[in-house]
């Protein structure tokens, strides 16, 4: 009779130690879940400035049309992009896009003096800023998440109840490495 006890508290253990394993799991995928809806939030926000942004170059440097095209076009395939490489990617491209438009405006004195514009390098800056922390917080939940379910005992559970690896945000091109420029104080 004490071996069947034991044997039953044995296996109510077993089950409360699996319920906060999947619990913790869970969590965990969800932390990833809104890092990743926090860095949305700073690309919605990046993709917002840039048509401005955009359009306040425009006024001053109508003759570089392929640099605006380039930036429109870099915009809209970020805005497409589904998984974090990918949308790493795209946003590399776009950042590179956004440096050249603003080589663009340092040749114009004028537009630098502007109020508009340099609001709108003082908002692209903070955006930057604020992406970059937003993907570490990510990177950093990412991390945590797949040591959970890499390592014993999530090595052998995870698989079985749909937890799977998830990607990092990460810029494979080193040209992507660098952010855009947009201090032009000389």
């Amino acid at each position: 009779m004490i071996w069947v006890l034991v044997l039953v508290g044995i296996v109510v253990l077993l089950l409360i130690l699996g319920v906060l394993f999947y619990n913790r799991l869970v969590r965990l995928r969800n932390r990833v879940d809104n890092a990743w809806a926090q860095i949305e939030v700073q690309l919605k926000r990046r993709w917002d400035l840039i048509p401005n942004l955009v359009e306040t170059v425009k006024g001053y440097a109508e003759h570089e049309r392929e640099t605006f095209e380039a930036v429109t076009a870099a915009r809209t395939r970020a805005q497409q992009a589904q998984t974090p490489a990918d949308t790493a990617q795209a946003e590399g491209i776009l950042g590179q896009a956004l440096g050249r438009l603003l080589a663009v405006a340092e040749a114009y004195p004028e537009l630098q003096a502007d109020e508009n514009f340099r609001q709108l390098q003082t908002e692209l800056a903070e955006t930057e800023n604020r992406i970059a922390v937003s993907r570490q917080v990510y990177n950093d939940a990412v991390l945590t998440y797949n040591n959970a379910i890499q390592t014993f005992p999530g090595a052998v559970f995870a698989g079985p109840f749909g937890f799977s690896a998830r990607e990092f945000f990460d810029v494979d091109d080193e040209a992507q490495r660098e952010p855009p420029r947009v201090d032009f104080a000389r």
